[in-house]
């Protein structure tokens, strides 16, 4: 098993159950004692656990997000096909909103040399979209150093400058009553802005992100549509009452 799959399942397992046990993770991911506390001692440090006496517990609360190198290995496989499916979605000569995140971040690979042009407020998206010969635009303003997106009142100025075909836009949790949430309120500015100069409004988002909460509300659960890998069976009702979700494991 790749060393990022290993800690995708470490990180699954630590939110799910808040602590887990160092030779529980050993016995399932049949590995050696000494990798995974290797694993959990680069987990520590990325600030995504706190290692304890004979295992792990989770850490991150409503106003603590993870940066953009810890997001790019948790739940890989369907972050690609939640991306591969949006990409479907993009039509010649549109013009797109791709937010911030390792989510939107996988939609590029999937547009290269398309007759499209792109805006964006992520630092890294940029840097993938130049590599894939698409026309884009980058908004001024902050950058969060944790997670490499633009933010503040000058993104919020930039943006009012464009109009979206489609806006694709992350989140770090969704509820059926608080609606769409993340845990930085300056994002969540630029998020609503984003929402509001699109025709239609796309949240990419995988399972873990149904039924939290965080601090910041970007906006209703019923103002877009939600781009998920699946949604668990317990929480479908509730959410489908209040806006349309796409599944695109079947």
């Amino acid at each position: 098993m790749l060393n990022a799959e290993r800690k995708q399942h470490i990180m699954e397992r630590v939110e799910q159950l808040g602590v887990v046990k160092l030779q529980e993770l050993v016995d399932e991911l049949t590995t050696s004692e000494s990798t995974i506390r290797r694993d959990l001692i680069e987990l520590e440090e990325q600030g995504l656990i706190e290692r304890v006496h004979g295992g792990a517990k989770l850490i991150i609360s409503h106003n603590q997000e993870p940066s953009m190198n810890e997001k790019s290995f948790k739940n890989i496989q369907n972050k690609k096909e939640i991306a591969a499916y949006c990409a479907s979605l993009v039509e010649e000569n549109d013009c797109i909103y791709l937010d911030a995140g390792s989510t939107t971040l996988e939609i590029i690979t999937h547009l290269a040399n398309r007759n499209i042009t792109v805006v964006t407020n992520g630092l890294t998206h940029i840097e993938e979209l130049v590599r894939q010969n698409i026309d884009a635009y980058l908004l001024g303003g902050k950058m969060k150093v944790h997670t490499k997106a633009i933010i503040g009142a000058v993104a919020l100025d930039n943006i009012q400058n464009y109009h979206f075909d489609k806006a694709f836009i992350g989140t770090n949790a969704m509820h059926p009553e608080h609606g769409y949430t993340t845990p930085d309120m300056e994002e969540a500015f630029v998020k609503r802005a984003a929402k509001e100069r699109a025709d239609k409004v796309f949240v990419v988002a995988d399972h873990t992100k149904f039924a939290e909460v965080k601090f910041s509300k970007m906006f209703s659960l019923d103002e877009a549509t939600i781009v998920t890998d699946y949604i668990p069976s317990e929480l479908k009702e509730s959410f489908i009452q209040k806006t349309k979700i796409i599944e695109v494991e079947k």
